[in-house]
């Protein structure tokens, strides 16, 4: 497993009342964001980077107005509505 650094100054965490944890956390979930809003890699494998059920994420993503549903045009989602 990789470890990575980065520098935070003090005042801010400590101005946003979070600890070293959290924020590390954090930063992971948004990771996990940003590779699933890109298509690099699954919704469970998110979830599971963001240390989330996939429930918890997909809720998560919808904070960052991220989709779990993709069509690559309009004929594509009314096909699939009409279907479900």
């Amino acid at each position: 497993m990789c470890t990575l650094a980065i520098k935070i100054p003090d005042e801010v965490l400590l101005n946003v009342h979070k600890t070293q944890a959290e924020v590390a956390l954090y930063m992971k979930q948004l990771y996990a964001v940003d590779l699933y809003k890109k298509k690099q890699v699954s919704l469970g494998y998110c979830a599971a980077l963001a240390e989330m059920s996939k429930e918890e994420f997909i809720h998560f993503l919808a904070e960052f107005e991220v989709s779990i549903f993709s069509f690559d045009d309009d004929e594509e989602f009314e096909n699939e509505f009409k279907n479900a």
